[in-house]
């Protein structure tokens, strides 16, 4: 039996509906993309952990009681990382010990989950300059 090839029309079709298909492919990796100069558009894997687990895999969520811009977290109880600019070190030991109103997260993240946020924070505020 000999196959038969498809039509013109049927052609355009398929090829119409591939190009909808990227299009929209397209259109939705836009949309989930981080906007620009977001911690997670620099690829470093750190500031991609840091900044979920700042913005929710934390618990309490930093973003709660932090304001700091590139998370969009607007918390008014914590100091406005974005002003206080810390390094690394100050803010793992803030995430470890607790500091005023702020629990200890050492039983609750590990060192690298800690050292993670400690990274994004630093980097996102500017405090590691």
């Amino acid at each position: 039996m000999r196959s038969r090839s498809p039509s013109p029309e049927r052609r355009r079709s398929s090829s119409s509906r591939r190009t909808v298909v990227a299009a929209a492919a397209v259109l939705v990796l836009a949309a989930a993309a981080p906007s620009a100069g977001s911690a997670a558009e620099s690829g470093d894997a750190q500031m991609t952990e840091g900044r979920a687990l700042f913005t929710g895999g934390a618990t309490p969520a930093c973003a709660l009681c932090h304001t700091l811009k590139d998370a969009g977290a607007t918390g008014r109880v914590g100091p406005v990382l974005d002003e206080l600019q810390p390094n690394e070190e100050r803010v793992a030991a803030a995430v470890r010990g607790g500091i005023g109103a702020m629990p200890s997260f050492a039983g609750s993240l590990s060192d690298a989950q800690i050292r993670a946020v400690a990274h994004y924070v630093a980097k996102a505020s500017g405090g590691s300059r």
